[in-house]
């Protein structure tokens, strides 16, 4: 089946060298489905909240009462690639978990007919790996980088005890991240299944 397809760039602001992915994805894809992908290709672990900033609106996963909230949160299931494309959006921004508030810019690089024979999403490329859930934002981030890379650091051991295992800044583990989005992939075919035991509904 041949269907209009984006590649989409995703790149972590606030860190060189640069953490970046490409992935290309079905225009009809929505936001909630492109936040599984990113969770994804990226390495993180969808445990925490997050929403899309899209020139004047949010786009989120809002809780039942939010009357609380100063701003109205759309919700990201409700709308797709499509239609933001259509409406002028191929550049916003995504965010991840509030405290440590990893913001992604999310580009819309190219617009095409995909191939006859791909089941879409498909992983196109990245660089550098992601950094670890809780890390404490890119300063946090730094320091862990500067500990586990220098095994005379004086936190070099505990900063590795913390994260559990090695850490190579380069690997981004792109065996799985492939196998998840093929599985992405072939899903969009039938009944469509959470990647994550369950907690998330592919929404294409």
């Amino acid at each position: 089946m041949i269907e209009p397809i984006a590649r989409i760039r995703i790149e972590l602001q606030g860190i060189e060298p640069a953490i970046w992915r490409q992935v290309d994805v079905p225009l009809s894809s929505t936001l909630m489905a492109l936040h599984d992908i990113i969770q994804v290709v990226m390495g993180w672990h969808d445990a925490h909240l997050f929403e899309f900033n899209v020139g004047e609106k949010v786009y989120g996963d809002p809780f039942p009462d939010d009357s609380f909230e100063e701003r109205r949160v759309y919700k990201a299931k409700s709308i797709r690639l499509k239609t933001l494309l259509e409406r002028g959006f191929d550049h916003f921004v995504y965010i991840y978990d509030f405290g440590d508030y990893w913001c992604h810019d999310i580009i819309v690089e190219d617009v095409r007919d995909g191939k006859a024979d791909t089941d879409y999403p498909v992983f196109a490329g990245g660089a550098r790996r992601c950094p670890p859930e809780d890390v404490g934002s890119s300063m946090g981030y730094e320091e862990f980088i500067d500990a586990v890379m220098d095994p005379r650091h004086e936190d070099h051991d505990r900063m590795l005890t913390w994260y559990g295992r090695s850490y190579d800044p380069d690997d981004i583990d792109e065996r799985s991240v492939r196998m998840i989005i093929e599985g992405f992939a072939a899903r969009r075919r039938g009944p469509l299944q959470s990647h994550r035991n369950g907690k998330r509904v592919w929404n294409n």
